[in-house]
């Protein structure tokens, strides 16, 4: 009888440590409120500018504030690389937010982005193949409250091809 208890609180034990890495499992692969979609490789002339479009999408019933935010409290989108990428990020364009009104204060007006958006980033590449970490902040918000800011890699390949 001993032996059945123990093995049943064995079982139970292994049960409860599968369940907890199956959870996880599940927070880990939880996408984020905004994705970057694609391209995943590029190819521009090297040291000269090139202007490439990146793709992003944002969770159904949320959004996040456009780079120009109206209230100077939001806290803007912004695109960036990092400095030790053999890509220089040489300006950002990116598109107009739309007007979001919120329910509990309809006098409010703010600029927001959702669904899928576009950056027009101005890049200059050194020669050779470059894995660049670009970055995208946002603050994602939906009709009630706001989310802290966060920050997503967009990862990209960059070939500069001297010409």
């Amino acid at each position: 009888m001993r032996v059945a208890v123990a093995l049943v609180l064995g079982l139970v034990g292994l049960m409860a440590q599968a369940q907890m890495y199956v959870d996880s499992a599940r927070s880990i692969t939880k996408p984020a409120v905004v994705q970057y979609l694609y391209p995943e490789q590029i190819t521009i002339p090297a040291g000269r500018p090139s202007t490439v479009t990146l793709h992003f999408r944002i969770s159904p019933g949320l959004h996040i504030n456009s780079h120009t935010p109206t209230e100077d409290q939001l806290i803007p989108t912004t695109f960036s690389i990092p400095a030790s990428a053999g890509v220089r990020l040489e300006g950002a364009v990116y598109p107009p937010g739309a007007e979001f009104r919120l329910p509990l204060d309809p006098g409010t007006r703010l600029s927001v982005y959702t669904g899928e958006f576009t950056v027009q980033a101005r890049l200059v590449a050194t020669a050779g193949d470059h894995l660049v970490e670009a970055k995208l902040r946002y603050q994602a918000c939906d009709s009630n409250a706001c989310m802290p800011p966060r920050t997503i890699i967009a990862a990209i390949d960059v070939i500069g091809r001297r010409e």
